[in-house]
């Protein structure tokens, strides 16, 4: 069974509890109340040392101070909505302008930021806790009251099932994520341009100067885009293409080459030195790839940690941002005689010296 024990206390005074779970195969993960976050995931690189391969910080007010979303559950409606409003079924909601004149990660106090109740479990192939939250009608500009369930389930396999399940009580847009900052190279470097990574996705959703989709949905071929096949990600991070100029480095959304509406590989990255192995699995139609561009060195997280520019990535699996102003891109509209539901698994491995 999961361990709990104290994690300090939300602004409102409610306690946040710390569950940590763990397989026989050396990975370990600690996930927190506050907003869901995963605060810690230990795995094993080739040669059996393991360590944490995660951004984060060591007490509640880190996450109180930062923006930056570290293994956070990320809702409402993860990523930006433009100009922080849209219109259902002829109504016009306006949301809170949290990234300029635009509404980003759910708001000023999105699933982020809220205590989640929790329910650990053990099951004979695996272990894990369960997050429940309801987001009453109206909060953050939103119609409808939405209950929320998110499951970690970690696997003997090496895997973190994640499942996302949710209803309304009015019609509304849903986009839920995970935001998790990966270092596969644990405490080595504190650069990821280094990782190599494969992402299977044909086209993208270019951006403007806002980092809100145009509309277009655009080939990666013969782009620094194209991970269709392996590439370190600071090999053309720099280049001078307008789409990473506006971001400052990848800060988009991938879609997803789909064959089914099960689960699909999504991604995968490789630390080269530590071997360590990261694979995506997800049944959403997009992923974005943020490479840490707006990390300056200014947030320190565990142990004192100065987290620089570029020293995590994330593989945000979703639907595409701004759906709700972008009738051409899948919906992401969840009504009261529907359910909202979402997986994404996380996979972890090693790979042998000498592989190629």
């Amino acid at each position: 069974m999961p361990t709990r024990d104290a994690f300090g206390t939300a602004p409102d005074g409610t306690p946040v509890e710390r569950f940590t779970f763990s397989n026989a195969r050396g990975v370990e993960i600690s996930v927190i109340t506050f907003g869901g976050i995963i605060v810690s995931l230990r795995t094993p690189d080739r040669d059996g040392v393991v360590e944490d391969i995660v951004l984060g910080h060591d007490d509640v007010e880190g996450y109180l101070r930062s923006a930056s979303y570290f293994g956070a559950i990320v809702g409402r409606y993860a990523n930006r909505i433009a100009r922080g409003r849209f219109t259902l079924d002829g109504v016009e909601y306006r949301l809170a302008h949290n990234n300029g004149r635009n509404h980003l990660h759910g708001g000023q106090r999105g699933f982020d930021k809220v205590v989640w109740s929790a329910d650990p479990f053990a099951h004979k192939a695996s272990r894990g806790v369960a997050l429940r939250y309801r987001s009453a009608d109206g909060e953050e500009g939103y119609p409808g009251a939405l209950t929320t369930q998110v499951t970690y389930a970690l696997t003997d396999h090496n895997e973190l099932i994640i499942d996302y399940k949710a209803t309304t009580t009015r019609p509304t847009p849903v986009n839920l994520t995970q935001h998790t900052y990966w270092n596969l190279a644990g405490s080595r470097t504190d650069n990821v341009t280094g990782h190599e990574l494969l992402i299977n996705a044909s086209r993208f959703t270019p951006v403007d100067a806002e980092l809100i989709p145009i509309g277009a949905i655009e080939s990666v071929a013969g782009t620094a885009f194209d991970f269709r096949t392996p590439h370190p990600i600071g090999e053309r991070i720099d280049a001078s293409e307008e789409q990473l100029r506006l971001s400052g480095g990848y800060d988009h959304n991938y879609v997803l080459d789909r064959f089914d509406d099960g689960l699909s590989h999504a991604a995968s990255a490789v630390e080269p030195v530590t071997g360590r192995v990261l694979d995506v699995y997800t049944t959403e139609p997009g992923m974005q790839l943020y490479t840490g561009n707006f990390l300056d060195g200014s947030i320190r997280g565990k142990a004192g940690r100065a987290y620089v520019h570029r020293s995590g990535f994330c593989l945000e699996t979703q639907h595409f941002p701004d759906s709700p102003n972008q009738p051409h891109f899948p919906s992401t509209v969840l009504r009261p005689d529907g359910e909202y539901r979402s997986s994404t698994v996380f996979a972890f491995g090693v790979r042998d010296r000498g592989h190629t």
